[in-house]
Order: structure tokens, then sequence, then C-alpha cells
């Protein structure tokens, strides 16, 4: 991979230890993958960020990094495993929190923005088409380059740092034009209420490591939110291409040219995987906002539940952004009547396994990482019966 005279310096060791690091990452990946070069990135987004994700070797290694290092793009971090405001009531132990409150301090005294959501995007750090970044949360990525029409790739914890330290990606993978073009073409006729993050997940499913197109329908940004978070989650692939978004605005602007394969995804489909996915009618816990809910979603659940009375049959989360969670105060205060407003944490990452066992969720992509990640029974629901559940 070609350097320019700057970029060797760093890789030398003369701006510092950290930035030597970074740049040998870079450099490693960049050969790797063939890249020819670095190409400059707007943002970053770290994965990596919850204590039950990296544990205590991952603490150390964030913590060497963080000595004399600073990020030179605008950097957000991955949800962590607790609400740093509001852990004890979630049930977190002492030990958990303060090594948590590592990873935090180490991040910060490193200039990354204390942004802890899997939806930059919808916490001020929105990106514009053609843009390209080092973001590293799949729904993230996936929603960047499907939905926004931005460029990068599913970066790692580790990676996405270096970038955020450099400012630079290796130009490979989904920076490429020629690496955004469309294999197998998935058609939804029909998608059930409440089953588009289904959607999602038989979709990923289906295409594997191949980019799909999407036909049939129109989905609004919600929408898209939860259905790529669910086609990352169980596909190998960061990027659908559907007619409508910001990325590609006309049915004619889609290559169908390298289309491999023509499958249709029905209703029946739809309504069978969520039969399958199910599970029982019993829950420990209701976990609503995998990835981090909108400020219209927040208000669509208030008023679902405005004029309605808490059940206690189990306890309840709603995970946010801590931007949204301040810009919807009114909702926030109708949703605490029915459980805990989480913000800078999710279902995923906290360690609920050792709280819960048996947990429902509105989540396609939550449905994959309960039963392994978090040692869960999960149950799928849609959002609105979710809602019907707890409340009367």
């Amino acid at each position: 991979m070609h350097l320019t005279r700057d970029e060797e310096k760093v890789l030398a060791g003369e701006e510092g230890g950290g930035r030597q690091k970074a740049m040998e990452l870079l450099v490693a990946l960049g050969d790797i993958f063939g890249a020819e070069r670095l190409i400059p990135v707007k943002s970053a987004q770290v994965s990596g960020a919850s204590f039950k994700t990296i544990g205590d070797a991952g603490i150390q290694w964030l913590e060497a990094m963080s000595e004399g290092t600073r990020a030179s793009v605008p950097s957000m971090v991955n949800p962590l495993g607790l609400d740093m405001r509001r852990w004890r009531s979630m049930g977190v132990s002492r030990d958990f929190h303060d090594k948590q409150a590592r990873i935090v301090a180490a991040y910060k005294s490193m200039g990354l923005r204390p942004v802890y959501s899997c939806t930059p995007y919808l916490a001020g750090y929105r990106p514009r088409r053609g843009q390209h970044l080092a973001w590293a949360e799949s729904s993230a990525t996936v929603f960047a380059n499907s939905y926004i029409g931005a460029r990068t790739n599913r970066e790692g914890g580790p990676s996405a740092l270096a970038s955020a330290i450099i400012g630079k990606s290796p130009e490979y993978g989904l920076h490429l034009d020629e690496n955004r073009l469309p294999k197998v073409e998935v058609n939804l006729p029909s998608i059930p209420e409440g089953l588009v993050p289904l959607a999602g997940y038989l979709v990923g499913k289906t295409a594997g490591n191949r980019i799909p197109l999407i036909t049939g329908q129109a989905l609004v940004e919600d929408e898209h939110k939860s259905f790529g978070a669910a086609v990352a989650a169980t596909g190998a692939v960061s990027m659908y291409v559907s007619a409508g978004t910001v990325g590609h605005r006309k049915a004619s602007d889609i290559d169908h040219s390298m289309i491999e394969e023509r499958v249709t995804i029905s209703s029946r489909d739809l309504r069978r995987c969520a039969e399958e996915l199910s599970g029982g009618d019993e829950w420990d816990l209701v976990a609503i906002g995998c990835p981090h809910s909108s400020t219209r979603e927040l208000g669509h659940m208030a008023k679902r539940l405005k004029n309605r009375r808490p059940r206690k049959d189990c306890d309840v989360w709603f995970c946010t952004s801590r931007m949204v969670h301040s810009s919807c105060p009114q909702h926030v205060a109708t949703l605490r009547r029915f459980g805990k407003v989480l913000c800078d944490t999710c279902m995923v990452v906290a360690p609920i396994e050792e709280m819960y066992e048996r947990t429902a969720t509105n989540s396609g992509k939550a449905m994959v990482y309960l039963p392994t990640l978090g040692r869960q029974k999960a149950s799928f629901r849609t959002t609105d019966q979710l809602l019907e559940a707890i409340s009367r």
C-alpha cells in the first residue's frame, strides 16, 4: 500500500507511539485487503465499548492506546454495558460499573465524543451521501451505506479506533464503487404490520455475503433502521440497495447487471418466522430499542401507552441515545411509568444474563444476540404486542 511522506513519518513513530500503533494497524489491514492507499474519513464510530464484550484485556489495550493519543476526526462510541446514571436501578454490579468507567475514561482521554449509541446518525452525527466513514457498529454501518449513501466498511473496534486517531481508512471494500453492486434480488411484496425487523432477519439469511437488492417495498427511515440492523445480524454484509433511499433515489439508478439470483419472501414466510421466534409467553424482561429508539418511535409508544396503566409482570427497558432522550421529555415521562428509559446501553451489550433468563423484544437483531451473547430464552413480538403486554 502506498503511503505519503507524512504517513510514513507516523508509521516510523515520529508522531508518538500511539499514532504509530494506529498506523501499523491500518497498514496491516490495507495490505490484507489489497488497498492501494489510505483515504480521509469524515468520522469514526468505535465498537468495543461494553466491559461485557471486551473484558479486562480490552481495558488494558484501550488504556495503553490512550497514552498521549487523540482522535483527529469526530468520533463516537458504541453502547456501553450500562447506563452510567441509572446503573443501580438496572441491577448491574459495582465491579462491572467500575470497569465500565475505566473504558469510558480511556475513550474520553482520547477525545472521543461521549455519544454511546448504535444510532450516531440520530445523535447529531449524520453523514452525507458519498462521505467516507470508519464506522464499526453493524446496524449503523448498514444504515449509513444503504439509506444515507455514505461509504464505510464494517470496521472492527481496533480498526475504527485507529481510523479515529489517524483520520483515515484503507480504501477497499465498500469504499469502492465496484464493491457496492447488488448480487441477489429479494422481493418483499407484502410485510405484515410490525414484521419489518423479521423481513431484515430473513433477507440477511438469504443474502449471506452478497449485497441484496430489495424490491416491492418503500420503507420509511425508522423501518430502514430496524430492517438493516437485522440484515447485518443474520448476514455477512453491510449494505443493501433499495429504490427510494437517499443513496438510490430512483429505480433507474440501480444496476441490475450483477444479479445472480432472485428470491421472494412472502407475508406467509414472515408470519412463519414470527411463529418460530415467538418463544414463550412469560418474560422476565421486555426490551425495546435495538437499534436505539428514535424520537418518533418513543412518541409512538408514549401515545399508545398514554391512557393505559402499567402491568408489573416483568421489567421493561426502553433503550435510546442520550440526545434523543433529552429531546422528548414528555415521551420519556410517559414511558417511565411503564419501565426504565435507559441511555447509552442496550439489551445486547448489558450483562442481562446476570439478572434475567427470559427476554421479549421487537428487534430482529436482538433475536440473534439475546440467545447467544445474553444467554436468554428470547421471544419476538411486534412493538404493539409488547406495549399491549406491559399495559392494561
